[in-house]
């Protein structure tokens, strides 16, 4: 297929499907965590247009899950069937932790899910609040797990290789490496910017429309309130984060910078803005440097520098022509996350955020913006990685399956036309949902305090008296 190997072939089957697998889960966890401060502000206050948001969005929070669920069942599947190397090699690490994240994640959110989404009306308002708060924790869990896993990957250790395969070591070293702290918090973070851009998105739309109401306003101020705090605490865990990244995986830095060699003329390191990274070439073509702003970002002071590409064997350099742009597209949509809490902060103050178009338009098309910046991030991660699989210690090339060009092709081929067939579907039925707001949604029965009685005493005596009888059958019927 188009003079692919199979090789390459393996990876951008994964990268499709995880790529649209990580839409969801980033989704479920900020909605999960949303869901929980909407009920407690409900409860604590008893104001309906709290209970109004909870029943809109723990909807969307469903259609959303299901999908979620349904997408990263495939990746599972994918272990097997295009990495087996992969899996043979570093089963007894990778296996363990996603198993971890099914017994003590997956069985939480699954357990109370039915709760959260079925029993308002059915269990007591204390037991319906601790079943939504241990679904956010499940969601929680959840990624602690996965990125547990997927750090070790960049950074490993507490393990040793026995009979050509990895054993563990120390389980606490494995789960808590070098990177994995500042990993979780960044995509963590990231996942409330993109659902918090996903909300305001909804509640700027409704307000352009004209459906300017209490459950729209309050949505919409929630989203920026968390825009505005959430947006400059993910740029101070993004520099940690790029910090710890040099320290363990210079390579990455270097290419993310396109940085190929040191002028030893030179006492300081210009930032890079603009440029096209030539692997070939070993240069970075057409670049617009800013003077000293490279040391400052990276080395946080005027005079530091950091490797070059060039001091990395060709064959141990990740693809700078890529990771160039996924990264600056994903601070250039931070900025943009930035600038979008703080006028609504100024708006707030004047008194206009519901009314002043401009800002409602911006707030719209900004509402995919964490869901790119997140797909922009994970690019940068795992393309930086290479061509090491598992950083320093198994190569790409070497975890890939004996899978033959023709049957990558078909089954990348199928992938394509029924992920956007299925999940198309369902992304376009969630979307419609939006669409409708929530006023389109009727306040339900609080949940009943203990004691009350929550079943007719007769079955009959729960059918509506509105309702017609049956006909009577006449004998000419029978």
């Amino acid at each position: 297929m188009f003079d692919f190997t199979a090789l390459e072939l393996a990876r951008i089957q994964f990268a499709f499907t995880v790529g649209f697998h990580i839409i969801f889960p980033t989704i479920t966890i900020g909605l999960a965590s949303y869901l929980v401060v909407l009920e407690a502000l409900w409860l604590a206050r008893r104001n309906d247009v709290y209970q109004k948001l909870y029943h809109f969005w723990s909807k969307i929070f469903a259609v959303n899950f299901a999908m979620g669920v349904v997408s990263g069942i495939v990746m599972a599947y994918e272990f097997g069937t295009n990495w087996s190397g992969f899996s043979k090699f570093a089963g007894g690490v990778t296996g363990p932790l996603l198993t971890y994240e099914v017994l003590t994640a997956f069985f939480l959110e699954a357990g109370f899910l039915g709760v959260m989404l079925f029993g308002w009306n059915k269990v007591g308002p204390s037991l319906h609040m601790f079943a939504t708060t241990m679904v956010a924790v499940g969601t929680l869990i959840s990624t602690t797990w996965i990125l547990a896993s997927n750090s070790w990957m960049q950074t490993p250790q507490g393990y040793a290789i026995v009979d050509g395969r990895i054993v563990p070591t120390d389980w606490l070293a494995v789960i808590f490496n070098p990177s994995f702290p500042y990993r979780l918090v960044h995509m963590t973070l990231a996942a409330y910017l993109s659902t918090a851009l996903f909300v305001s998105a909804s509640g700027a739309f409704h307000l352009l429309r004209g459906n300017d109401t209490p459950a729209v306003r309050k949505m919409f101020s929630m989203a920026l309130w968390l825009l505005l705090f959430v947006a400059p605490l993910q740029i101070v865990v993004g520099d940690a984060h790029g910090l710890n990244t040099l320290k363990h995986q210079p390579a990455k830095i270097a290419a993310i910078e396109g940085h190929w060699e040191n002028d030893p003329k030179e006492t300081s390191l210009p930032l890079i803005a603009f440029g096209i990274p030539d692997m070939q070439a070993e240069e970075t073509k057409y670049s617009i440097e800013i003077p000293y702003l490279g040391s400052l970002i990276l080395t946080h002071t005027l005079r530091g520098k950091i490797p070059g590409l060039k001091e990395f064997a060709p064959e141990d350099r990740p693809n700078s022509t890529i990771i160039f742009f996924t990264f600056r597209v994903m601070v250039g949509l931070g900025m943009a996350m930035l600038l979008l809490g703080a006028g609504g902060l100024l708006l707030r103050w004047r008194g206009r955020l519901f009314t002043y178009r401009p800002f409602l338009i911006f707030s719209v098309l900004m509402g995919p913006a964490g869901l790119i910046a997140v797909l922009a991030g994970w690019m940068t991660t795992e393309i930086g990685r290479q061509p090491w699989v598992v950083y320093g210690i198994m190569r790409t090339k070497d975890a890939v399956s004996g899978q033959s060009v023709i049957a990558l092709s078909v089954t990348l081929v199928a992938f394509i036309l029924i992920y956007f067939f299925v999940f198309g579907i369902g992304i376009s039925f969630m979307l419609k949902m939006v669409a409708r707001g929530p006023d389109k949604y009727g306040t339900e029965k609080p949940p009943q305090e203990p004691g009350q009685v929550r079943r007719p005493a007769r079955p009959l005596s729960a059918t509506p008296d509105d309702i017609d009888p049956a006909p009577r059958l006449e004998r000419e019927d029978v």
